[in-house]
Parts: structure tokens; C-alpha cells; sequence
């Protein structure tokens, strides 16, 4: 296993903050503040930025990548991508077309979620999702698409743009549900955990390499969570306690209600923390989930000093993640925060995935 992939993270969904819960003109998701994100994080020398994608808020993720991948020249763009809303072929003409842009830098996280507006139970949502990666990944990498899915119903000639390397770019996917585990084994590169222990890291990489392996394939694993470091962890602890010093219950209810994976099991799980966790909101002495209280989806934080910082992402390691995707609040300033104290100390470089066929939809 060579040296671990560094990501950080563009607000595209307008979340950052100075307090959690707070909002700030200067802070909500537009073209210069999240171009400012991605430019500052390919300076520091970060190996991916990873943009989101939302429905309600925010920006549009594939226009900014689009944008953006003029603007930048080596950092690698984690494109955030729903399955299921835009029609297949489009999307992949899309897609391969930002690929040729940036130069072969786009990587792809696949988001299994609701179209908004509709409503598909689990394992429906989460076959759709493995019949789009199969159909995307054949028509970008430029191959007659013929295949009569529950979802996916098509017959057709590739578009006559395809991705730069003659390879679909990689797809980053994440979920806790047994549909959501079973649908990544299947079809993903990358599998994304939100934060957790590691113990339980460790078991889910388990759990994952062997039903990948019943599919024939292997896996990477990703760890998806925000940070906060200082030059002592006193500082770091105060940082975080500053953070949710204004938030309200209400207020930090109402910004997990409005995303569309605010069911999900993994939202669950990082409710389950929150709820295991001490008074201070540590579920152990470096994880704190107080992020959760305002936000879906990833919503602990690894705070301490740069050692600690640094030891806890080299514990992760060794419990099976090899690329790691942080963010900070705000994020611009903690994005300077990482790299000056820990990504400087760091051995990294880009995740080099070998891209292995989806399995098969039959059955």
C-alpha cells in the first residue's frame, strides 16, 4: 500500500461556516468563493478537491468543474455526481467532456440518492445506481452501450467524446446499508467511510474486501470527515467548542432535515456517536461529533495538535483507509491550517486506482 491520497473540500453546498449554524454572505457557495477553496487547496499541495453535490442548495457541481479545471493545473477534481438524475448519455457526454478539459484529472463520487421530487425504496435506488455506473463507465470509455436493465434501458453508440485515458475515471461511493455496501462491492473503486472509530473502520474494510471479493473484485478505502488542528490540542478543543458556540437546536435540526440522504443509514450511524459520545461530544479523545448537531452526512471532526492530528490519520492507515477527504471550518482557513501543520509532515500523492468492470446486474 503506498502513501495515502490527501483531499479537501469545496462548499459547494453552501456549508461553511464560522459558526456552525450561523450563515455568512461571505461563506455561502458562489463561483469566487469556491474557486478560492479549490485554487488555495491545489497550492498547498492537496492530491484532489472533492465537490459536492446537493439539490436545494448550493451551486451546480458539474459547471463548476467544468469552470474550475481551466482555473487549476494538477490537483485531481472529486466530482460529486447523482445517479439518476440526468439521462444516461448526456450525463456521460458531460462528464467526459470535463475529463478532456481538466487533462484526465476528473474522479468521480457516485451519490445513490433520491431524485428530487421522487421516492425509490432502497434496493430499487440502489440497483439503479449499479445499472448508471455500468452504463456510464461503457459509454465514456467510448464502447457500444446495449443493455435492458430495470432502470437502464438502452441500446446505442457511444458520444464521440470519451474520457482523456480511454478509461472511465474512478468511482468514489459510500453508504452503510447492506443495498448501499452490496451496490459499491458491485460496481465502486473506492469505498468512502464517514467517520467512526477505528475498530469499527476496520470491520467495515473486512465486511467490504470480502463481498467485493464475491464479486470478483477489490476495493480501496476512503475516509470522509473535517478537522481541526492547532498548534496544542487546548487550542484545538477551544476551536471546536467556538465552533457550535452559537448554533441553536433548531437551527442545527432544520440544516440536517434539508438534505436528501438526512435517512440514510450512515446519517444514522453518525447519530448514534454523537449519542455514545461524552459531554464534550468526544466519542473518543480525538473524534468529536459536535459537527453533527449542524450538518447530514459526515459529521465528526479529528481534533488535536499536529502530532495527534497526524497519529490518529496513521492509525486509520493502518486500519485500512488509503485516501483521506477533509474539510474545516471555515474552510479556506483550515485548509491553510492542514497543510501548514500536518500535510507538510504527511508522505501522500493521488489515490492510483486500478478500475475494476461493474458486476453483473442480472438476477
Amino acid at each position: 500500500m503506498g502513501p495515502p491520497e490527501v483531499a479537501w473540500f469545496s462548499a459547494l453546498c453552501d456549508d461553511d461556516y464560522e459558526y456552525l449554524g450561523v450563515p455568512d454572505p461571505g461563506l455561502a457557495s458562489s463561483w469566487d468563493h469556491c474557486r478560492a477553496i479549490t485554487v488555495a487547496a491545489e497550492s498547498h499541495g492537496y492530491d484532489s478537491i472533492l465537490l459536492p453535490s446537493g439539490y436545494t442548495l448550493g451551486i451546480d457541481s458539474v459547471a463548476f468543474a467544468a469552470a474550475v479545471a481551466t482555473q487549476t493545473r494538477r490537483i485531481n477534481l472529486l466530482l460529486a455526481v447523482r445517479m439518476g438524475e440526468m439521462v444516461l448519455p448526456q450525463l456521460a457526454r458531460q462528464l467526459a467532456t470535463v475529463d478532456q478539459i481538466s487533462g484526465g484529472r476528473l474522479v468521480l463520487n457516485v451519490i445513490s440518492s433520491d431524485v428530487p421530487g421522487q421516492s425509490l425504496s432502497g434496493p430499487d435506488r440502489y440497483r439503479r445506481t449499479l445499472e448508471s455506473m455500468a452504463g456510464l463507465r461503457t459509454l465514456m470509455e467510448g464502447r457500444h452501450l446495449q443493455t435492458a436493465g430495470r432502470f437502464v434501458q438502452l441500446d446505442l453508440d457511444p458520444p464521440a467524446v470519451t474520457a482523456t485515458s480511454g478509461r472511465c475515471p474512478p468511482f468514489y461511493f459510500g453508504g452503510l446499508s447492506d443495498e448501499a455496501k452490496e451496490c459499491a462491492a458491485a460496481g465502486a473503486d473506492v469505498y468512502l467511510m464517514w467517520p467512526d472509530v477505528p475498530a469499527a473502520v476496520a470491520t467495515v474494510v473486512s465486511d467490504m474486501t470480502d463481498r467485493a471479493r464475491r464479486w470478483g473484485r477489490t476495493l480501496r478505502f476512503g475516509w470522509r470527515s473535517h478537522v481541526i488542528v492547532r498548534e496544542t490540542e487546548a487550542e484545538a478543543r477551544d476551536a471546536a467548542r467556538r465552533l457550535v458556540s452559537r448554533l441553536e437546536a433548531t437551527a442545527g435540526a432544520d440544516i440536517r432535515s434539508r438534505s436528501l440522504d438526512a435517512a440514510s443509514a450512515g446519517v444514522a450511524r453518525q447519530a448514534q456517536l454523537r449519542a455514545e459520545a461524552d459531554s464534550d461530544g468526544y466519542v473518543s479523545r480525538h473524534l468529536w461529533t459536535g459537527v453533527g448537531r449542524a450538518r447530514s452526512g459526515a459529521g465528526a471532526a479529528i481534533v488535536g495538535d499536529p502530532d495527534q492530528v497526524l497519529a490518529t490519520l496513521q492509525e486509520l492507515t493502518m486500519a485500512g483507509v488509503e485516501s483521506f477527504i477533509l474539510s474545516g471550518y471555515p474552510h479556506l482557513a483550515e485548509c491553510d491550517l492542514f497543510a501548514r501543520h500536518v500535510l507538510a509532515r504527511m508522505e501522500h500523492g493521488p489515490l492510483d486506482v486500478v478500475v475494476r468492470p461493474v458486476g453483473s446486474t442480472d438476477g
